[in-house]
């Protein structure tokens, strides 16, 4: 989705499953911290407004972007009893491919991740042109992708609940 066409942060609450009896886990890149605090900030004040209980919120820190996939892949190994993963990261176009091939790495690991494993994974990762569109992205005039990530994480938990009646 275009962000210019929505922001990050806009959703309708009544379509919001309750998620008091959730938990998650979040991994977090270290990496443009400045952004990446924002990107937790969203959504860990996300899932606590839905109602999960700041107890059942499990948050972990990886240097960067590229080893958001391995710290996913041990939260869940550790936690079982999870009901979805989120990955938090920002990427910035620079002048070499690093941009290309962190991106591509990050997105590939957690579409495998969300094979693998029975609960879902969701990408929160930004991956800008700048370092203002990542601002804007993370509590900026584009909302919080930190926000948009818990929604998602809620829903597909719910999914995945739902589909094992």
């Amino acid at each position: 989705m275009a962000t210019q066409y929505q922001n990050l942060s806009d959703y309708d609450a009544t379509k919001v499953p309750d998620a008091s009896a959730m938990k998650f886990g979040i991994v977090v890149s270290e990496w443009n911290q400045n952004i990446t605090g924002a990107l937790l900030h969203g959504a860990h004040s996300t899932l606590l407004k839905h109602g999960v209980k700041p107890d059942n919120i499990i948050i972990r820190f990886v240097p960067g972007a590229f080893e958001l996939t391995f710290g996913a892949k041990k939260l869940a190994e550790t936690n079982a009893e999870l009901d979805a993963i989120i990955g938090l990261g920002c990427i910035i176009r620079g002048e070499t491919p690093h941009f290309e091939f962190i991106s591509q790495g990050v997105t590939q690991g957690f579409v495998d991740l969300n094979m693998k494993y029975d609960i879902p994974f969701i990408f929160g990762v930004l991956t800008d042109n700048d370092m203002q569109q990542s601002i804007d992205r993370s509590g900026g005039k584009h909302g919080n992708k930190g926000d948009e990530a818990a929604i998602t994480a809620i829903k597909m938990a719910q999914y995945a609940l739902d589909s094992q009646k």
